[in-house]
């Protein structure tokens, strides 16, 4: 899988710039835009909610959801998708970069998991009907142990509408993980 290179220089913001519009990394890369999402995520239908990858850099990627009457948590009533739901877009473009990654270096999708936010902000009640939104999604650190911290943000016509940090963690062994994490359950249970 190729992606473009990209000079640092040329990821490069300003403060206002940063707060409205998504950071251009590169022309569209239609290899990427092509890849068919199940190849980098651990999700399946109906759970992915992302629609297309489109730009990859080191440590960002952009992604891009349109809304739908299709679209998962779609409220009729209010024709809309609502913003809460902005966090699992911003999870998801998380995984599909993790997976892009795995795949380039040639090891399978693993599962992650969401830890938590901060600076979290909504500036829109929902995502609308017939609209495109972009999130992008920047590492800030990662642990050799899989934790991780990146700064996420949703925009629509260029204007930013969420953002947050996301605290991630994507474990070496899953398997392991989650049966140790069930036995210290256990344990505590019985004290």
């Amino acid at each position: 899988m190729s992606t473009q290179e990209i000079q640092p220089e040329s990821l490069t913001m300003s403060d206002s710039q940063a707060k409205s519009e998504p950071q251009v990394m590169s022309q569209t890369n239609t290899s990427l835009t092509e890849i068919p999402l199940e190849q980098v995520l651990p999700h399946r239908a109906p759970m992915i909610l992302i629609d297309k990858l489109l730009e990859q850099a080191p440590d960002t990627l952009l992604t891009e959801v349109s809304i739908s009457t299709d679209s998962a948590y779609f409220d009729a009533t209010s024709q809309s998708v609502p913003n809460y739901v902005g966090i699992e877009y911003m999870a998801q473009s998380i995984a599909a970069l993790a997976g892009l990654e795995a795949s380039a270096r040639g090891e399978p999708i693993r599962v992650g998991f969401l830890l938590g936010t901060r600076k979290l902000t909504f500036a829109i009640p929902a995502y609308r009907l017939g609209e495109r939104y972009q999130t992008r999604v920047s590492r800030l650190y990662q642990e050799d142990n899989g934790l991780a911290v990146f700064d996420c943000k949703i925009f629509h016509n260029n204007q930013l509408v969420a953002e947050a940090n996301v605290n991630v963690f994507q474990p070496q062994d899953t398997q392991a993980y989650i049966l140790e994490s069930q036995a210290g359950t256990e344990e505590e249970k019985t004290r």
